[in-house]
C-alpha cells in the first residue's frame, strides 16, 4: 500500500492532467489515496424488481431486454428526446433520454440491460426518464457511489478504482496485527480494500466497513496517545509557589467548587516538574476566564510569562480590559497584542515580552507571527480552542521551552467524547455555574410573529435593557455588511424607530468594532444587529434579549453560544428563536434548545443530529480528517479503539516493534496535514 500513494494519479489509465486535477479537488493525488477514497453510499442492484411491481417514483432496478433502440425527435426548445423500449418478459416498458445522442450506440436491440432509476406510471403506459443502465452480465451487485466534483462523476471514479485496485499486489502487508484482527473479528486488509468499493454482497460491506472504520480510529488514537508523551516530558517552567488563594481574594466574587478543582488540578501539574497539556471544558458562563487567569496570577508570580491567545480581536480586547483591572493593580503588566495595534506600540510590546518585563500577553494569532519572542513563556492559553488547531497551539508554544499549555472550550461534549477527541490532553470540567446566572427563557416563533417580538423588544429598551439581532445567514455570494446593514436600516426606520440601532459586521475594520462595542458595553447603543462575531466571549450583563433570525441554519451547540451572551446580569433574560422551517431535524434542533438550558444536553443532542463534522465546523479543531469513521455514530468502536491503543502503546510507546511499524506509518498518513501546517 505504501509504495502506492507515491504513485501519481495520473498513472491510471484514462486519468489524464485535466481529470487529475479534478481528483485534486477531492483530495485524491495517487493511486493508494484513490484506494482509500471509499464510497459515501451504494445502490443495491441485486434484487432487481418486475417493471409491473416497481414502486412508482422511488429509485430501483429493473432487468429487461431492449426490443427498440432509443430514437431521436426535435422537441420544443431545441431539445431532442430519445425514446426507446425494452421488456422484462412479463411487461414493456418506454425508455427517454433528453440530449443524450450516445443512448441509440450504447443500448443495442435484443441485448439484456439493468436499468436503475424511478418509474413513472399513468393508465397506459410505464416509463423510466434517464435511467443508469448497464450490460445485465457485468452488472455489479452493488454499485458505490462516490463523492463527485463537476466534471468527474460518481461513474468515472469507479473506472478508476476498478484501474487502481488492480496495481494492488495479492498480498499487501497488513498494519493491523493479526492477533488485533483475531481479537476484534476483523477481516484482513486488502479483502477490506475491495469490498468498500466493490462488494459482492451487502454482508461484505459491513466486513469491509467494520475493519476500516476500527482501522481508522486505533490510527487516531495512536497518533493522539503518541502526543501525549508529555507525561514524560520535562518542562522548562517548573512553578515552585502556588498563589492561587492570592487570586481568588482579587476576584470581586467567591469562585465555584469547579473553579477551584480546576485549577488544583492544572497547578499540580505545573509544580510537577512535567509538561501541564490541559483543557478545561465548561458551559456557556461557567467561569474559564477565571481559572486561566489564576494560573496566569501565579505564573507570573513566580517570575515567569503567560500567553493568553483568542480566536477574535473583540473577545481579545475583553479579555485584556478585564484581566488589566485584576492584575495591574497587584504589580503585573499586562498587554494586548492584535494586528490593530499601531507600529509604534506594537514595538513597546515586543520589547518587553523579549525582556520579560511584561508578565501576560493577551492576543489574536498575531501572537504566533514571527516577531513575537518571550523571555520566559512558561504557560500558553488558547480560549474557544474549536477555533483553533493542534498545529496553531503547538506554535505558540514553540515560542518558549516547553511551557506549560491550557485550552478552554465553550463547547460541552460527552467526557468519553472528550478524552478521545482531545486525547492528547488531560480533561478538567467545570460543572456548576456561579451563583447569580439566570436561566434564560427561550422561545421558538415563526416570522408572522416577528412584529410581536419586536414589540417585547421595545418593552426591554423602554425599561434600560439591552437587545442583540443576529442577522439571518448569508447567501452565497452576498457579504454579510450588505446583510446587516439591510437590517438594521428596516429596524431603524420600520420596526424599531427611535431606538438606538447599530450594526456590527465582519467587513468593519477592527478600529470601528471596538468603538461600537465599547459603545454597546456602555449602554449608548440599545439593539446590536451582528452576524455571528458576537458568538463568542462578549460581555454585557444589561443585554437581556438575544433574537436570532432564521436560527434553523445554526447547529445546536452555535445558537447556545449565542444564546450566552445574555443572562449575564440580574435581569431576567430572553433568547427568541426566529424560523419558518418546516423539515422535522430543524424544528427538532430548534425545540431542544427551548427545553433546556444545560450546555451537555445540548451538546448530546447536536451529535445526534448533525454528527461531529458539522459540530466542530469547518475542521477547524485540529484533528486529521476522518475517510470512513463517524465519532458520534461509532461510538461503540471507538471505545474499542482506546482500548486496543492503550494495550499497544502500553507495550511499544513510539510503535517501534517490528509488528507496529505499519501503524505508524499509518499514524503518519493520518498527521500528515498538522505536521505540513
Amino acid at each position: 500500500m505504501a509504495t502506492l500513494y507515491r504513485k501519481d494519479i495520473q498513472s491510471l489509465k484514462g486519468v489524464g492532467s485535466r481529470r487529475a486535477e479534478l481528483f485534486k479537488k477531492l483530495g485524491v493525488s495517487s493511486v493508494g489515496a484513490l484506494l482509500r477514497f471509499y464510497p459515501r453510499a451504494y445502490e443495491d442492484l441485486s434484487n432487481p424488481c418486475a417493471i409491473r411491481n416497481a414502486p412508482i417514483g422511488v429509485p430501483c432496478a429493473v432487468r429487461a431486454v431492449v426490443t427498440e433502440s432509443p430514437k431521436g425527435t426535435r422537441i420544443r426548445g431545441g431539445m431532442t428526446l430519445y425514446r426507446g423500449k425494452a421488456d422484462d418478459g412479463d411487461s414493456e416498458f418506454s425508455l427517454l433520454f433528453f440530449n443524450n445522442p450516445y443512448v441509440t450506440d450504447l443500448l443495442k436491440e435484443g441485448q439484456e440491460y439493468l436499468f436503475y432509476g424511478k418509474v413513472n406510471a399513468n393508465f397506459l403506459k410505464r416509463e423510466m426518464v434517464s435511467p443508469e443502465f448497464f450490460p445485465a452480465e457485468t452488472c455489479p451487485p452493488i454499485r458505490p457511489i462516490y463523492r463527485q466534483t463537476q466534471g468527474l462523476s460518481s461513474r468515472l471514479i469507479a473506472n478508476s478504482v476498478k484501474e487502481a485496485l488492480a496495481l494492488l499486489p495479492e498480498k499487501i502487508r497488513d498494519p493491523l496485527p493479526q492477533p488485533i484482527r483475531e481479537q476484534y473479528g476483523l477481516c484482513g486488509l486488502r479483502e477490506a480494500i475491495v469490498h468498500i468499493h466493490f462488494p459482492p454482497n451487502a454482508a461484505a460491506v459491513e466486513e469491509a466497513r467494520k475493519r476500516l472504520i476500527f482501522e481508522e480510529l486505533l490510527v487516531l488514537q495512536l497518533g493522539l496517545g503518541l502526543m501525549r508523551n508529555h507525561e514524560t516530558i520535562k518542562s522548562g517552567f517548573q512553578l515552585q509557589k502556588d498563589f492561587s488563594a492570592e487570586f481568588f481574594r482579587l476576584l470581586p466574587y467567591s469562585p465555584t467548587r469547579a473553579q477551584r478543582r480546576s485549577v488544583a488540578e492544572a497547578m499540580e501539574d505545573m509544580m510537577s516538574g512535567r509538561v501541564m497539556h490541559r483543557l478545561v471544558q465548561g458551559d456557556v458562563g461557567s467561569g474559564k476566564t477565571a481559572v486561566a487567569a489564576a494560573l496566569c496570577y501565579s505564573t507570573v508570580k513566580n517570575g515567569m510569562q503567560a500567553a493568553l491567545m483568542a480566536p477574535t480581536e473583540i473577545l481579545a480586547r475583553q479579555h485584556y480590559e478585564s484581566l488589566r483591572k485584576l492584575f495591574e493593580p497587584a504589580g503585573i503588566q499586562v498587554a494586548l497584542l492584535t494586528s490593530a495595534v499601531p507600529p509604534a506600540q506594537k514595538k513597546l510590546i515586543l520589547e518587553g515580552l523579549a525582556d520579560g518585563s511584561i508578565g501576560l500577553v493577551i492576543g489574536t494569532h498575531a501572537l504566533i507571527s514571527k516577531a513575537v519572542a518571550f523571555r520566559r513563556l512558561a504557560l500558553v492559553v488558547t480560549d474557544e480552542q474549536h477555533r483553533f488547531g493542534v498545529a496553531q497551539r503547538a506554535a505558540l508554544s514553540g515560542k518558549g521551552d516547553n511551557p506549560h499549555l491550557l485550552v478552554m472550550s465553550a463547547t460541552p461534549i460527552p467526557r468519553t467524547l472528550a478524552l478521545m477527541i482531545y486525547g492528547d490532553l488531560d480533561l478538567s470540567i467545570l460543572d456548576e455555574l456561579p451563583p447569580g446566572r439566570q436561566e434564560i427563557k427561550t422561545y421558538f416563533i415563526t416570522s408572522d410573529k416577528r412584529q410581536r417580538a419586536f414589540g417585547f423588544l421595545r418593552k426591554q429598551i423602554e425599561a434600560g435593557r439591552q437587545c442583540y439581532i443576529i442577522c439571518p445567514m448569508i447567501e452565497e455570494g452576498q457579504s454579510d455588511m450588505a446583510s446587516v446593514q439591510q437590517y438594521t436600516e428596516k429596524l431603524r426606520k420600520k420596526w424599531l424607530p427611535g431606538c438606538s440601532v447599530a450594526a456590527l459586521h465582519g467587513k468593519m475594520k477592527a478600529q470601528e468594532k471596538n468603538e461600537i462595542m465599547n459603545l454597546y458595553s456602555a449602554g449608548k447603543i440599545s439593539v446590536l444587529v451582528s452576524t455571528t462575531v458576537v458568538e463568542v466571549g462578549v460581555d454585557v450583563p444589561n443585554a437581556t434579549v438575544m433574537m436570532i433570525e432564521n436560527a434553523e441554519r445554526y447547529g445546536l451547540s452555535q445558537l447556545h453560544q449565542l444564546r450566552g451572551r445574555v443572562g449575564r446580569g440580574k435581569h431576567q433574560s430572553y433568547c427568541i428563536l426566529i424560523s419558518d422551517a418546516q423539515n422535522e431535524e430543524a424544528t427538532t434542533r430548534l425545540k431542544v434548545l427551548c427545553s433546556t438550558n444545560d450546555g451537555f444536553r445540548i451538546a448530546n443532542a447536536d451529535l445526534k443530529l448533525r454528527g461531529p463534522g458539522d459540530f466542530f465546523g469547518n475542521r477547524q479543531h485540529g484533528l486529521p480528517v476522518l475517510k470512513i469513521a463517524d465519532m458520534a455514530a461509532d461510538m461503540n468502536t471507538l471505545n474499542l479503539a482506546q482500548e486496543a491503543a492503550q494495550k499497544i502503546l502500553s507495550a511499544d510507546q513510539t510503535l517501534d516493534l517490528p509488528e507496529h511499524r505499519g501503524l505508524r506509518a499509518e499514524v503518519r498518513q493520518l498527521f500528515a496535514h498538522l505536521e505540513r501546517s
